[in-house]
């Protein structure tokens, strides 16, 4: 049947989800490294925020799409 949870795509999904959330502040890093050092903890808790929002907005909307 179509309707059956796959074990193995949710597994993926939150897998592939966790790998890009862990992406975003080394990348805060990395642009940190690219501007004044007053600015780095900005940068970090803008990055910080967004990984929340789109958090929230995955498991409120994303994750009943896919």
């Amino acid at each position: 049947p179509e309707n059956t949870i796959n074990n193995g795509d949710n597994a993926w999904m939150l897998t592939s989800t966790t790998l890009v959330l862990l992406m975003n502040p080394g990348l805060a890093f990395f642009y940190g490294g690219l501007v004044k050092p007053k600015n780095i903890i900005a940068i970090l808790l803008s990055t910080f925020l967004c990984i929340g929002l789109v958090t929230l907005q995955w498991f409120l909307i994303g994750f009943s799409i896919a």
